[in-house]
């Protein structure tokens, strides 16, 4: 078995979800305005620094990751549920850069980091 030591992956953070296009309608209640509610927030991607973790050879196949988008509002005011974030574990000692921008994003040297 071959010793990976350098992968390139592609993480994404959820959409936030669509907001609810929705006006109040009641019997004796005329012209009562809007009531839709805001989307959910889209999850975010968490690399987490992981002692079990001892080798790079999963993210060989894995090599996209995304989190859950949020899911959209409702009338009555009603806000839509966020998203679940992602958390990927990662060897301690991963160094993790931009591959765009060759920017250094972090270090993640110490367990749960």
């Amino acid at each position: 078995m071959k010793f990976v030591d350098e992968v390139t992956i592609r993480v994404l953070a959820g959409n936030g979800g669509h907001g609810c296009l929705s006006f109040r309608r009641e019997k004796y209640v005329e012209r009562g305005g809007p009531d839709g509610g805001d989307g959910g927030h889209g999850g975010d991607v968490w690399l987490i620094a992981d002692n079990s973790t001892n080798t790079l050879a999963d993210f060989r196949v894995a090599r996209k990751f995304r989190a859950e988008n949020g899911q959209p509002g409702a009338g009555r005011n009603k806000t839509g549920k966020s998203g679940d974030d992602l958390e990927v574990h990662v060897p301690c000692g991963t160094i993790v850069y931009d591959v765009d921008t060759s920017e250094l994003i972090g270090d993640l040297t110490a367990n749960g980091q």
